[in-house]
């Protein structure tokens, strides 16, 4: 699919980072990748938890950048695996090496921006804003309700 860029603190925290300014150079290096990789690890576990269908997944970050891959079930399942990766604090951009099972077309993404409902965004994709269901229901499990989304926040927007 490519690369996608998101904004770096926005999302869920997966950084956990404790007196790194107290660190030797080396040690600090050594911080980073142990750091990096729980992130990943923790990444890898709410996708699983998240019950979306992805084989021999694998998630690798170094510094803001991920990479992703794996086999996923389905066009929609890869989009949400990007999303949930990029839309996490300390992501800047994701790369995306996934394949997919079952080919479908591909969504749109869209940054929310201040003001924004999923009403206003489905009146300017789909013409309608009774469209925001459609919305809502392509980002589940991630939105856990349609009222609950934040300036940063990527949306799939399917065709």
């Amino acid at each position: 699919m490519g690369l996608f860029s998101f904004i770096k603190k926005a999302g869920i925290k997966v950084f956990e980072i404790e007196h790194a300014h107290m660190l030797l150079p080396s040690e600090a290096l050594i911080k980073k990748a142990e750091i990096e990789n729980y992130a990943a690890k923790k990444l890898e576990r709410i996708i699983i938890n998240l019950q979306l269908q992805v084989e021999d997944l694998n998630v690798f970050i170094d510094t803001d950048v991920a990479v992703v891959s794996g086999l996923a079930y389905d066009q929609a399942t890869r989009e949400k695996v990007v999303l949930i990766v990029g839309n996490s604090d300390g992501i800047s951009s994701v790369y995306d090496y996934m394949k997919v099972e079952n080919e479908a077309p591909v969504s749109q993404f869209y940054t929310v921006t201040n003001g924004d409902t999923l009403g206003k965004i489905a009146k300017v994709y789909y013409g309608n804003d009774m469209g925001y269901s459609v919305i809502f229901e392509a980002n589940k499990p991630m939105l856990h309700h349609p009222k609950k989304i934040y300036p940063g926040q990527v949306l799939r927007i399917p065709a």
